[in-house]
């Protein structure tokens, strides 16, 4: 009776067992009863009817696929190997399990294929400069392809692009050549910039130096000019002096007309090319006229 009761117990035991499941927060659960599709169960602990019922768990987390590189023929029917990845979430469980078969193999087909065509429409130098638009490219097309599927593909990158060893070492080449040509057109524009400038410079020192010759000459002209005046100036002064010291003192004509005389011998030694007279000397120069003629007189009537 003990043994019977036992054998009860651990089946009553194993039975409960079996009809207890649990779900975790990210993952969802597809309930079949006799190999039909009965429900959907959440996240927690679960009663299913053991050997009747089973259970389908799913992750709904974001997953990730590798694509293996494969060989692709550019635009220009240049081979190069490609490499990818592919990033996908499960947004209806239902399809993922009854819709296709194997979901990442048929992802990994899809995304292969459709690499060629996407890549196949580009040339060389455009694949290799443009892999965000292939990124893009690609996710739009594998995207709506698995919709039917039940899944999201979030993103897909290109982890690599290899063309053939000859074509690299091309690229090599042409990127030493360009990076040759920049280096002697820069070195060309500074020896350019620096001779431009060297000659501006001349220019501007040549520019001052007349200006500056032009501008010692104008002050020494002005000096002159200045020196001259004051020349005059002071030999008129000591005429009028003269003059005046005479008339104040009253004197004879003939000594008026030495002091005049006396004056414009000084003033013949001076630098001044014009002179100007009181208007008495007219009258004193006839006087001195007249002396001249007297004194000559005298010898021819003796």
């Amino acid at each position: 009776m003990l043994i019977a009761l036992a054998i009860v117990i651990v089946l009553i035991f194993i039975l409960v067992a079996n009809s207890l499941r649990i779900i975790r927060p990210y993952e969802k659960g597809l309930v079949e009863r006799l190999g039909k599709f009965n429900r959907e169960i959440g996240p927690g602990l679960n009663v299913i009817v053991p050997y009747i019922e089973r259970v389908l768990k799913l992750d709904l987390r974001e997953m990730v696929i590798d694509v293996p590189p494969q060989e692709v023929i550019t635009k220009d029917n240049v081979i190069v190997t490609v490499d990818a990845v592919i990033y996908y979430q499960v947004t209806e469980a239902f399809r993922v399990i009854y819709n296709v078969g194997n979901f990442e193999i048929a992802a990994i087909k899809l995304a292969q294929t459709n690499l060629r065509n996407v890549i196949g429409e580009l040339e060389l130098d455009q694949t290799l400069t443009s892999r965000e638009r292939i990124n893009t490219k690609l996710r739009e097309v594998l995207d709506e392809a698995t919709d039917k599927w039940g899944v999201k593909v979030t993103r897909v990158e290109i982890k690599k692009i290899d063309p053939p060893n000859d074509i690299m070492e091309a690229m090599s080449r042409q990127m030493k050549a360009e990076r040759t040509k920049r280096a002697s057109i820069l070195e060309a524009e500074g020896y350019k910039q620096s001779e431009i400038l060297k000659a501006e410079g001349d220019k501007t020192a040549a520019i001052l130096k007349a200006e500056g010759e032009a501008e010692s000459k104008k002050r020494v002209a002005e000096a002159e000019r200045f020196k001259l005046i004051a020349e005059a100036e002071g030999q008129a002064q000591a005429i009028i002096s003269v003059f005046k010291s005479i008339h104040e003192g009253n004197p004879t004509k003939d000594i008026i007309t030495i002091k005049y005389l006396e004056a414009l011998k000084e003033m013949s030694q001076g630098s001044a090319t014009k002179i100007f007279m009181p208007y008495e000397v007219s009258g004193i120069l006839s006087g001195v006229a007249a002396m001249l003629e007297a004194n000559k007189a005298e010898p021819e009537k003796k």
